[in-house]
């Protein structure tokens, strides 16, 4: 009976030792091991790749005894990029690494390398060695990803800065006018006041009106008014009073010039052009005049609150009142500033005669960019113009001279929205991502918007991305990027609306993710009219399958 139990106890452990794989055995039951990566294609985010790897092994696959390295390695064109080994112990080893039971488990682990170019065009791998008795054992490789996508890559990321605008007027308006004065509670005109220099001035200039070819009067106006004295009823009689005599006086004075007829109209007490006059008076209690007139609307009271101040009212009867007993004579005039095909003219013939905005305009019409160049720098010379410097730095940016740009901008003193932003471009440009994401945020314009959706698909935040680039102010190939790389492909169809060789080879992704071969070759032939697009589409793992 004893030997019977000798024989069934060796009988077992011989099955045991059988159960446990031998380090050879390990390598030729390498198959049973399952490897799952999650993405199954590799992606590039934000100049890295960051994929999770698990391993389940088989129960009595793990021997007790042994060690195994597991190296993830990216073979890419060009070379390859191994990581630090996994390392994992059976039961019976006394080490510190994870360990995997003879029964069986499962292992994750996250992978990251840094992108390199020639990365597009690769495959992960995890390159197996078993460590038992001072001797290694390599493992069967496998390959567990093909990689990388790097359609982020597709973003344009220059970053957008709008040029200041002009205030370049093709038409000036003005107004020129003269004025009639009364006596108190008078409305007769005197026949001095017809030969004031007031009237003689508005008379002048509208001869000067009539002789300039680019200068028209498109209306004239009579406004007459009463001084703030008196009752609100006789004041009202007084100005309308005032206004048929000046009408009368304005045949007698304008016979023999230019001057259309004019309308006429009756204002009552001036109550507009007493505020304004205390205002630039030098009388004492001005202050106190005016917070009246801030307390009280009606005429009546403001008129016995001024009046109890009997010194000032002596005051006002002296200098303000007396300028309110008037008729005004007024033209509306209108100047023909100069076209843009004189003012390109004036550029190569008479160029001093051009104001700050003229140049500013002009500049904005020259298609020579060392042209453009030399008028901004003449507008900030001369004028010492910030918005010329601005333009200057930004048609610097725009060639791609950022330290040109950098200089001209820090010339400029503050900090508008519109520099804010430009500052947050040369940042973006730099790859200094937090400073301009801060610099967009605070300029907080359309354009500094749009820049911030570059900043979100640069760092890898695509669904930020999507929503601060739904309605793009500039070429859409970002907002299409955004709706691509958060998988809104009908989104990102619908927004296509610029004929672009890089927004068509957006769509011959969407047409790729949507599996339309047709799609695909219809939108490659418009894209590869860029020849740097069809080099990168025959190594880009959205067309992977597809022919061209």
């Amino acid at each position: 009976m004893k030997n019977c139990i000798k024989y069934l106890i060796l009988a077992a452990l011989g099955l045991a030792a059988a159960a446990c794989a031998s380090p050879e055995k390990m390598a030729s039951l390498a198959d049973n091991v399952k490897v799952d990566c999650n993405p199954p294609v590799l992606e590039v985010v934000a100049g890295a790749i960051d994929a999770n790897v698990s391993v389940t092994y088989p129960q009595d696959y793990f021997n007790p005894k042994v060690i195994l390295e597991v190296t993830p390695v990216l073979v890419y064109e060009g070379g390859e990029v191994a990581m630090k080994p996994f390392k994992y112990q059976g039961e019976k080893v006394k080490d510190n690494y994870r360990v995997v039971p003879s029964s069986g488990g499962k292992v994750n682990e996250k992978v990251h390398f840094d992108y390199v170019e020639g990365m597009e065009k690769s495959y992960l791998e995890l390159r197996g060695k078993v460590l038992a008795g001072g001797k290694s054992i390599n493992l069967p490789t496998r390959k567990v990803a093909d990689g990388a996508n790097t359609t982020y890559m597709l973003v344009k990321r220059a970053g957008t800065v709008t040029f200041k605008p002009d205030n370049y007027q093709e038409i000036i308006s003005s107004t020129t006018e003269g004025q009639i004065k009364y006596l108190v509670n008078s409305s007769d005109v005197r026949g001095s006041e017809l030969k004031s220099s007031s009237v003689k001035e508005f008379l002048a200039a509208l001869d000067a009106i009539s002789a300039d070819e680019r200068s028209k009067v498109t209306s004239t106006e009579i406004v007459a008014y009463a001084s703030p004295e008196g009752s609100v009823a006789h004041n009202d009689q007084l100005s309308d009073s005032r206004s048929r005599s000046a009408s009368k006086a304005w045949d007698k004075v304008t016979k023999g010039h230019e001057a259309t007829n004019p309308t006429v109209r009756s204002v009552g007490e001036d109550w507009e052009g007493f505020q304004k006059l205390v205002s630039q008076s030098d009388i004492e209690d001005k202050d106190l005049i005016l917070r009246v007139l801030s307390m009280y609307s009606d005429p009546a009271v403001r008129e016995n609150e001024i009046r109890n101040m009997s010194q000032v009212y002596t005051a006002l009867k002296g200098e303000v009142l007396p300028e309110l007993r008037r008729a005004r004579l007024i033209a509306n005039v209108e100047y023909k500033n100069y076209t843009n095909e004189e003012l390109l003219d004036l550029l190569k013939n008479n160029e001093n005669i051009l104001d700050e905005e003229a140049l500013l305009k002009v500049a904005s019409l020259v298609r020579d960019s060392e042209t453009k160049e030399k008028v901004y720098k003449k507008a900030a010379e001369r004028f010492n113009s910030d918005r010329a410097m601005f333009n200057l730095a930004a048609l610097y940016l725009s060639q791609g001279k950022d330290a040109k740009a950098q200089a001209g901008f820090n010339e400029i003193k503050g900090d508008d929205p519109d520099l804010l932003n430009a500052k947050g471009v040369l940042a973006l440009r730099n790859d200094n991502f937090d400073e301009a994401e801060a610099l967009f945020r605070k300029a907080n314009t359309p354009d500094a918007k749009d820049n911030l959706g570059v900043v979100y698909l640069l760092t890898g935040r695509y669904d930020e991305a999507a929503k601060v680039l739904e309605n793009p102010r500039g070429c859409c190939n970002n907002s299409v990027l955004a709706y691509i790389l958060t998988d809104q492909l009908e989104k990102a169809k619908s927004n296509i609306h610029c004929k672009d060789p890089r927004v068509h080879y957006l769509k011959a992704i969407i047409a790729a993710r949507q599996g339309d071969a047709a799609g695909v070759k219809d939108a490659l032939d418009y894209a590869f009219k860029n020849p740097a697009l069809k080099e990168r589409a025959a190594r880009d793992i959205e067309f992977a399958g597809y022919q061209f």
